[in-house]
């Protein structure tokens, strides 16, 4: 839990909080959501399926891209990079947590 609220208030590094977090984190949590709710669907089980994919993938992907958009503000390199970082960032967040 410690981690995760470093991420919120932006402690961790752009660079980690960018790959690890939002990239392969975002990945793995979307994607077994993402098969929980198909499972869920093909059991006949739609209430449940909804709860499983947003109740878990949206509250992650908010923490994810706003970690990495507090990070980006402490970010000393190149601001290209801080910047880009939170573009992408927000339009993977909004992607994955409507689909």
């Amino acid at each position: 839990m410690t981690v995760l609220r470093r991420l919120w208030r932006g402690e961790i590094p752009l660079k980690q909080a960018f790959w690890t977090w939002t990239v392969v984190g975002a990945l793995i949590v979307n994607g077994t959501t993402t098969l929980g709710f198909l499972l869920l669907i093909m059991a006949e089980r739609p209430l449940a399926a909804l709860i499983v994919n947003y109740a878990v993938s949206v509250p992650y992907n908010i923490i994810a891209g706003v970690g990495v958009w507090r990070a980006a503000a402490r970010y000393t390199g190149d601001p290209q990079w801080a910047g880009l970082a939170r573009i992408v960032s927000i339009a993977a967040l909004v992607v994955l947590s409507l689909a």
